[in-house]
């Protein structure tokens, strides 16, 4: 049982406490740059397909991703731009603008350090298995259909936020697909898919997607690129400065903003969870959300979105050596670094190309052996799952959270009848 201060202590002091030399040094420095590579082609395609400018992605990754490791209660948690954010985050903008989505971001990160001080990080836990795995379905889901645009290089008139109706208007359109962006996209895939094979310890997002470039620019194949959708990217960061305030913009900015902090309390505490299974060590719940509530306003103060713990990214973290939360620091100033001196040559990177690494994030966010295993052997928990998925990818992502809950109060009930 911790201590009740100790449930707020980042985990870099406590880390630091013990003892810190120059060999850890080395080997967070070695787990940073390599969650970096991840991160660069991960943080583009997460904030495009969220709809505002790559760079964005990429000063949430820097500032979002600092704060996170300096205060949160993980010793491995890497934050960021999250996929599962992909689907709140381009309908906030689509409703209140950019301005808007960094006001609500604001708003979270206040929300979500509100949760660590009161000690809500460890009511996470009690989530249901069956509506986390309906839930990262459902999101997966959404996120591979937001793809199949730049996936196939089709050309829309207009888009459509509902699932069912983009897929009409995808298929409505489908004369418009463009065999080199589909060839791309597919090489882009069958090449991280290879390298994970082959090579699981190559950055294979960075080289699938330089490669991609390179033969595009090469070969002169007629797909679309960062450049020609957003420009050439900033090579320095924004200043920080405060979003426009105002009654009507924080009234339209709450509700979203009370999405964000849901969404980001639970994958920013499971992926903590993900990290104590694979170094068998225990994060601090509280501390966690406080430091996520804390980058999150920094990450909008400097022109980010939300930022939350990445499973993924985290996993990467822990499997390449890192040694304390200096890892996460050093991959978001690696991560500056490469906006400092590289900007200009994400320009050339075919959005196809980004696809394709988010049709992979989708896959692999699905958890299809948990969910098949389910599927077969417990029906009321398959219900919860089904449910789950189908009203987050019919309706909400919050209402499937409370749908899914429901549910399995039902389920529990029912079970304890008589």
């Amino acid at each position: 049982m911790q201590k009740a201060s100790s449930q707020f202590t980042p985990k870099l002091i406590s880390r630091l406490a013990e003892g810190y030399g120059l060999d850890d040094l080395r080997a967070d420095a070695l787990a940073g740059l390599t969650v970096a590579i991840v991160a660069l082609p991960l943080s583009m395609a997460i904030a495009i397909a969220s709809g505002v400018g790559p760079e964005r992605g990429l000063y949430t990754a820097i500032v979002g991703g600092f704060l996170v490791s300096m205060l949160g209660g993980s010793r491995y948690q890497i934050g960021g731009p999250a996929g599962a954010f992909i689907v709140l985050v381009s309908a906030c903008v689509g409703q209140i603008g950019l301005d808007g989505l960094i006001l609500a971001t604001m708003l979270s990160g206040g929300m979500l350090a509100l949760l660590g001080v009161l000690r809500a990080g460890t009511l996470v836990r009690y989530i249901p298995q069956a509506v986390t795995l309906g839930f990262s379905a459902g999101i997966a889901m959404i996120i591979f259909v937001s793809q199949i645009k730049d996936l196939g290089g089709i050309t829309l008139a207009q888009d459509a936020p509902a699932v069912a109706d983009k897929l009409a208007l995808l298929w409505a359109a489908r004369g418009t697909i463009s065999p080199a962006a589909l060839a791309l996209s597919g090489a882009v895939i069958g090449a991280i898919v290879l390298l994970r094979r082959v090579a699981p310890r190559a950055p294979s997002l960075l080289i699938a997607v330089a490669a991609a470039s390179l033969a595009a620019a090469a070969l002169h194949l007629p797909v679309q690129t960062i450049y020609d959708r957003f420009g050439d990217l900033p090579r320095t960061p924004l200043a920080p400065a405060l979003p426009m305030m105002s009654a009507a913009g924080l009234a339209a900015a709450l509700p979203w903003a009370l999405q964000f902090t849901l969404l980001g309390a639970i994958e920013s505490l499971l992926s903590a969870m993900v990290a104590d299974t694979m170094t068998l060590r225990q994060h601090r719940p509280n501390a966690e959300l406080i430091a996520q509530g804390v980058a999150n306003i920094g990450s909008a103060l400097f022109g980010g979105f939300c930022v939350t713990g990445t499973i993924a990214r985290t996993a990467t973290n822990v499997r390449a050596g890192a040694r304390s939360p200096v890892a996460g620091m050093l991959h978001a100033l690696f991560v500056l670094l490469f906006l400092l001196l590289a900007a200009p040559i994400a320009g050339y990177i075919p959005l196809a190309a980004l696809a394709g690494v988010l049709a992979v994030v989708a896959w692999n966010m699905a958890e299809k052996g948990e969910i098949w295993h389910v599927m077969q052997h417990n029906r009321p928990q398959a219900a919860v799952i089904l449910l789950t998925f189908l009203v987050v990818v019919l309706q909400d992502l919050s209402l499937g959270i409370l749908a899914g809950c429901a549910l399995q109060v039902v389920v529990h009930l029912w079970a304890k009848k008589p």
